[in-house]
């Protein structure tokens, strides 16, 4: 008799046992042979070494599939457990699906100018998107990075904005820095909370395999093997902008979201965004994406209210 001694780490224990724990019963059920007990994150089997072999692989398969779908139904447990080994771990291909998100929710592009900043990110390692707010290049964009560190292209996610104070002080505001830069950064908390059940979240921001920080926080470093997002990209200063540009390591994705139209900066103070897209318009591997009015996927009056404004701008 054998022993078998596994720790489930980085998986969401209520997806993997099921309800009631039906899937952990199911999976006791195909192996009736081995004495299999579940505590928590700690799973022990006793048996044929040859079947705990089999049993292992078949929990990493289970494992596998909350990690990039962010669920397990019975159906599914049934069907990795019916499946050969070898077919199990296949992930479907589809164009339009970037990840699986929380409660099996998809997210897909939506829109053509989506579809091209989703194309123009595997064709490029650099990629510049810009468009008015409700366009979605920034949760397109995040949805892009984690479908990358889910499928082990990069070993982090680095998502960042510069901390304008836009028509507000944060010298007044309440609490400590963090406290008091995260409202800026919440837009790229909320795309996260979508996509990565909130447990294997906090354990991916303990660990640093996801990191939200402002700007600033970039100075110094080299970025390897990473996915970067610089959002509101159109409040860096030349300097800014050029420090973050350079921080691009071995194996980086970066995607620079901004809308050019609505800048926060002083009056006299140019964006990094315009100036950098205009010097690097012919680089090769770099791609430029600029989405309109058009792939607004928020309420359909934020288009109207776009159109709208660009008229009064252009009068």
């Amino acid at each position: 008799m054998t022993e078998l001694s596994l720790e489930l780490a980085d998986v969401n224990l209520q997806e993997f046992y099921g309800p009631n724990n039906e899937n952990f019963k199911t999976l006791k059920a195909h192996f009736p042979k081995l004495k299999i007990i579940g505590r928590g994150r700690n799973i022990s089997a006793v048996g044929n070494e040859d079947l705990l072999n089999e049993l292992n692989s078949k929990i990493s398969q289970l494992i596998f599939h909350i990690q990039h779908y962010n669920q397990l139904k019975e159906k599914d447990v049934e069907e990795i457990l019916e499946t050969e080994n070898s077919q199990a771990s296949r992930i479907p291909k589809s164009a339009e699906i970037l990840v699986h998100g929380v409660s099996g929710k998809l997210i897909k592009a939506h829109t053509p100018g989506q579809r091209e900043l989703v194309e123009k990110v595997y064709k490029n390692d650099m990629v510049f998107a810009i468009g008015p707010a409700g366009t979605g290049k920034t949760y397109t964009s995040v949805a892009l990075a984690v479908q990358s560190l889910k499928n082990k292209e990069v070993r982090r996610i680095i998502l960042t904005r510069p901390a304008v104070e836009a028509g507000e002080s944060l010298g007044f505001l309440p609490g400590d820095l963090k406290e008091k830069l995260d409202p800026y950064l919440q837009p790229l908390y909320d795309a996260l909370k979508d996509m990565i059940h909130f447990d294997k979240l906090s354990s991916f921001y303990e660990k640093g395999i996801i990191e939200v920080a402002p700007l600033a926080f970039m100075r110094g470093r080299t970025l390897d093997e990473a996915f970067v997002i610089l959002d509101e990209a159109q409040n860096t200063t030349h300097a800014q902008m050029k420090m973050f540009l350079t921080r691009m390591g071995k194996n980086a994705k970066f995607i620079i979201t901004g809308d050019p139209d609505q800048v926060d900066l002083p009056p006299k103070q140019k964006s990094g965004l315009k100036e950098a897209m205009n010097i690097l318009s012919d680089v090769e591997g770099i791609g430029m994406v600029k989405l309109t009015e058009k792939d607004v996927v928020r309420h359909k009056l934020v288009s109207k209210i776009l159109k709208a404004y660009k008229q009064l701008d252009e009068k």
